[in-house]
């Protein structure tokens, strides 16, 4: 019996870590396809923001009602549930490839390797040689929806993950233990080596011979086979979820295994805690969540997590583009680097910050103190980033090219107006 739970255990700790690497590759991945989902269905970038935010969205919805009453309910089972949501969300975001027909770019323009189009450049600075109604864009397939709801099913599958994961392992693991066995999770930089490798990889894959493919991957206008890495993100989830079907509901505390076997007896199994009706935890739900938001710590909690997050998100999602305009990079080298540079720093606080836990066995102020550190550590670095943004702004490829666009603008309009003049 005890090898059985010690066994189910630890199986139940390596499925957590794969789940764990399979959502975080995914959301990377995600996060690493923005430009190529961008440019594939040809939508301004206001709306590829709400089409990432919708991950949000969809765990917003659920993650009170899941916290609440999964905790009460089969958790490895929720969590299983939830894997194959998130697997079947990937499927939806790739499906309007196979909808959408074979990518069409433009051969009427000639297009400079990493040079944005005049017009877009012109637009973003507002110079007033084009009409404005050449600036505003509209989606050109409204396919991109498809992508939206998958990614909202994402949010909504990865809701049970996190609570009922971190409460299975609090319930049924020494309280010294639970940081350490959630670090190493590096699905991030994964998947954002696997976006990095198929933003090389044409879009119509399989569909057209690649001989007939004029331009290449530093070409604006080349889109990368963004659709192969949901489908095998989302493979990855689904194989994750397999053992969670099979762990049991609850398991004896680690170092309890044996005084629950000599001293459990009759007149003890009579007393084990009997199973809460659906109505009543839905009767105190509104009432937990008063007397939960009535705890100042936790709303202090709430607010850090948030403001944090809200800068990390942001950078991540949009910072493969802003490489691209302002320092002249390919989709595919500006997702490498932050892949190979910024995650596994992210990786590596992770596995430090459980290891001094750990190793010091803190506790609640012990970790704030730590946490109260680097973040302040962390921001004494990105302030330096703005000198270095001012050092090398002038030089960079996007300014360049938009003083070449301008004097090639300027130019034409010359052209045009000496030819109408000749003409009248």
């Amino acid at each position: 019996m005890l090898f059985l739970c010690a066994l189910c255990f630890q199986l139940f700790l390596a499925s957590l870590a794969s789940v764990y690497f399979s959502k975080a590759f995914g959301g990377a991945y995600m996060k690493s396809s923005i430009t190529q989902i961008e440019r594939r269905f040809d939508i301004p970038s206001s709306l590829i923001g709400v089409i990432d935010g919708s991950f949000e969205m969809g765990n917003l919805l659920v993650i009170a009602f899941v916290s609440y009453f999964g905790a009460k309910l089969h958790r490895p089972r929720l969590i299983a549930i939830g894997c194959v949501i998130m697997a079947a969300g990937c499927y939806l975001i790739a499906l309007p490839h196979f909808f959408q027909g074979l990518y069409k770019y433009e051969t009427s323009v000639s297009h400079v390797t990493n040079v944005n189009s005049t017009e877009s450049i012109l637009c973003q600075y507002h110079v007033h040689l084009i009409s404005p109604s050449a600036c505003e864009k509209a989606a050109g397939s409204s396919l991109w929806i498809y992508v939206f709801l998958g990614n909202m099913l994402r949010g909504i599958g990865e809701t049970p993950i996190m609570p009922l994961g971190v409460s299975y392992l609090d319930d049924f693991s020494r309280e010294e233990n639970t940081p350490f066995y959630l670090v190493g999770i590096l699905g991030p930089m994964f998947g954002f080596m696997l976006g990095s490798y198929l933003a090389k990889v044409y879009v119509d894959i399989g569909s057209v011979d690649l001989d007939s493919v004029t331009i290449n991957y530093k070409d604006s206008r080349w889109v990368g086979a963004w659709w192969l890495g949901f489908i095998v993100t989302g493979t990855v989830i689904l194989l994750s979820s397999i053992p969670f079907w099979f762990l049991p509901k609850s398991l004896p505390k680690q170092g309890q295994e044996e005084k629950q076997e000599n001293f459990l007896t009759d007149e003890n199994q009579d007393h084990e805690e009997k199973p809460v009706s659906f109505q009543k935890l839905a009767k105190d739900f509104i009432p937990s969540l008063r007397r939960l938001f009535k705890n100042s710590i936790f709303t202090m909690m709430i607010l850090t997590y948030l403001v944090s997050v809200n800068g990390f998100i942001g950078m991540i999602t949009f910072k493969p583009k802003y490489m691209e305009q302002v320092f002249g990079q390919s989709a595919s080298k500006a997702i490498f680097l932050i892949g190979i540079l910024n995650l596994p720093a992210v990786a590596l606080g992770i596995i430090t910050g459980g290891l001094i836990l750990k190793r010091f066995k803190l506790g609640v102020i012990g970790a704030a103190r730590v946490s109260i550190t680097a973040s302040v550590g962390s921001l004494c670095l990105l302030f330096i980033q703005i000198f270095i943004y001012l050092v090398y702004k002038p030089v960079s490829h996007h300014f360049l090219n938009c003083y070449y666009a301008l004097y090639i603008s300027s130019k034409v309009f010359h052209e045009k107006q000496k030819k109408h003049t000749h003409v009248k």
